[in-house]
């Protein structure tokens, strides 16, 4: 538990830490929107090619950046066996069969490309927004970027303190579930033994107490921001005012650039293609 990124910062000093979140959360849309689009096998090599460059510029150890995807290591090979074993290939022999399960080429392909879009998606949005970026600058640039819908009488402060403290109780939340789950054991819980529906229920005890936990939380912080006098975003302040740099234009601009450069390979008849 202790290796989930969401919300998870990495203190260190590198060129990613320094750019101002509000390009960083532009460039993590684009970038989530490019994997989406992504359909040969050219243009998910340069994904690929793109969250290597990442993982270097962030500074954060390779451990840590593998440690964070074991929570989706079981939702990974389930939709890469989906994708083997349910695509079919019209006109085409399978590559191998038995009983009722059939492999083919488009299938490994497809597999492949999911493969390497959720590892892209996650990792790249880690290194970009939640590895290097505090939940308070991320709420922050959050909130400018949302600002013009306060015309259209939206709570954009409102909505951005809601991720705020989201971001920052999940670790706590985690914390706390690892707590609950060595009491259990003392008390000679088992959690690992049995078939699925017994381990399923054996979650029971760690589940009841874990939302009561919350719950009691929710209520102290709302009762700790109503004595403080905490009344939304009219007439609020900011301790940092963020700047943009020309440094940041200038990734930004090249990062569209990069991006619509991986898009555009789906033009190009350079290796498979879904």
């Amino acid at each position: 538990m202790k290796n989930i990124a969401l919300g998870q910062y990495y203190p260190a000093r590198s060129p990613l830490h320094r750019m101002d979140p509000r390009i960083k959360l532009i460039i993590a849309v684009l970038y989530i929107v490019a994997a989406f689009l992504c359909k040969n096998l050219l243009g998910f090599a340069l994904l690929a090619a793109s969250v290597v460059l990442l993982v270097i510029l962030s500074r954060v150890p390779l451990k840590t950046v593998l440690g964070s995807l074991k929570m989706v290591v079981f939702i990974l090979v389930l939709t890469v066996a989906i994708n083997i074993f349910l695509t079919k290939e019209e006109g085409a022999e399978p590559l191998w069969s038995f009983w009722i399960f059939e492999v083919y080429t488009k299938g490994l392909y497809s597999a492949l490309f999911i493969a390497l879009r959720i590892l892209s998606m996650i990792i790249g949005t880690c290194m970009l927004l939640t590895y290097t970026t505090t939940p308070i600058a991320l709420t922050d640039a959050l909130e400018r970027l949302l600002s013009p819908l306060r015309h259209l009488k939206l709570p954009v402060h409102e909505f951005s303190m809601m991720m705020s403290i989201a971001l920052r109780f999940i670790p706590t939340i985690m914390e706390e579930a690892e707590k609950i789950m060595a009491a259990q054991k003392a008390r000679g819980a088992g959690f690992t033994e049995g078939n699925l529906i017994k381990r399923i229920k054996s979650l029971i005890p760690i589940l009841i107490p874990l939302f009561a936990s919350v719950f009691r939380r929710a209520f102290e912080l709302a009762t700790a921001m109503t004595c403080r006098c905490y009344r939304g975003g009219d007439g609020r302040t900011r301790m940092t005012t963020m700047r943009m740099h020309a440094m940041d234009i200038i990734v930004l601009i090249v990062s569209v650039a990069a991006l619509a450069g991986i898009v555009s390979c789906n033009y190009w008849n350079i290796g498979y293609t879904l």
